[in-house]
């Protein structure tokens, strides 16, 4: 039995290296069209304009968003009006008021909207999480450092306004963060650095309640940090590195799951589909925005890739 047809819209480096083999290893999906401006998969049909695939091809069910986030609500808008469901690339959106106004349509087309965190499908976070249940958390180190230059290599829309700038890769431990602890957090202050002329921040200092520090960098050369560190009032201490794929106990390395971050977040959205249901999890975007609201400004170097 073929799967449900879905359409990407922006087919740049996340989409190639993560959607596209994620789709092709399902049996719960075929990649039916693209819409890109440039980029094209090989022997999938291409359009160029979205209002022309979703006018051509109503076979489609899902669109599956993975543009920069600056115009990603037009698209999602338009996808869940022509009745489509609807997955969101990380951030969700540019704003917390857009991926509301989202939800609202997504409830009145009777369709589903899922707004994908792919870290939480990290193999270690949900073992992180079952430790954690029931525990006192009285601290905590997140410590997320990588490159923009291989991340993002040339792509000015991360730092203008909506792109995020460190808080790109940020809210991926964010997204963690909030999946793992027992009870919630909530920012105190925040030290936010911007190069000269730049509208988003390079890196940033985060202080949380309940004793957790964030510290992010997008400078990092060589080996890349994603790591968070969880200590509980029983004396616990959880460790999650490379991203939520390896879980640490108390000095121990557990067993983690088996599937990849992508390929879950496919199966995900085919149960949510199935079972007519939504997901939209706002609660790391709203730490990126009470950091932006709560955070002082330095000035720093000029960036330029």
């Amino acid at each position: 039995m073929a799967g449900r047809k879905v359409c990407i819209v922006g087919v740049g480096k996340i989409a190639r290296d993560q959607h596209v083999p994620a789709i092709d290893a399902s049996p719960d999906w075929e990649l039916a069209a693209t819409v890109s401006r440039q980029g094209s998969v090989e022997g999938v049909p291409t359009f160029r304009d979205f209002d022309v695939m979703l006018a051509e091809r109503d076979d489609i069910e899902v669109v599956s968003l993975c543009l920069p986030p600056q115009p990603r609500f037009q698209y999602a808008r338009k996808a869940l009006k022509a009745g489509r469901h609807v997955m969101l690339e990380k951030p969700p959106g540019q704003t917390l008021a857009e991926v509301h106004h989202l939800q609202r349509l997504a409830a009145e087309a009777g369709v589903t909207l899922f707004a994908t965190w792919h870290s939480r499908m990290g193999k270690g976070v949900a073992g992180a999480k079952a430790h954690l249940a029931g525990k006192e958390v009285t601290g905590g180190r997140i410590t997320w450092k990588e490159d923009v230059r291989h991340w993002h290599p040339g792509q000015d829309w991360v730092f203008e306004p909506g792109g995020m700038g460190v808080f790109d890769p940020g809210i991926n431990a964010l997204s963690i963060l909030t999946e793992i602890l027992p009870k919630p957090v909530h920012v105190l202050r925040a030290d936010l650095d911007f190069p000269n002329g730049r509208q988003t921040p390079i890196a940033a200092r985060i202080e949380f309640s309940r004793g957790v520090a964030m510290e992010l960098d997008w400078l990092q050369t060589g080996p890349q940090t994603w790591d968070i560190e969880i200590e509980t009032a029983d004396g616990s201490h959880v460790v999650l590195r490379s991203g939520g794929n390896e879980l640490w106990i108390d000095g121990e390395r557990k067993p983690v799951a088996d599937i990849e971050e992508y390929p879950a977040l496919y199966a995900r959205m085919a149960d949510l589909v199935s079972e007519g249901r939504s997901d939209v999890d706002l609660s790391p975007l709203v730490h990126v925005a009470d950091a932006m609201t709560l955070g002082r400004r330095n000035i720093v170097e000029p960036f330029a890739f």
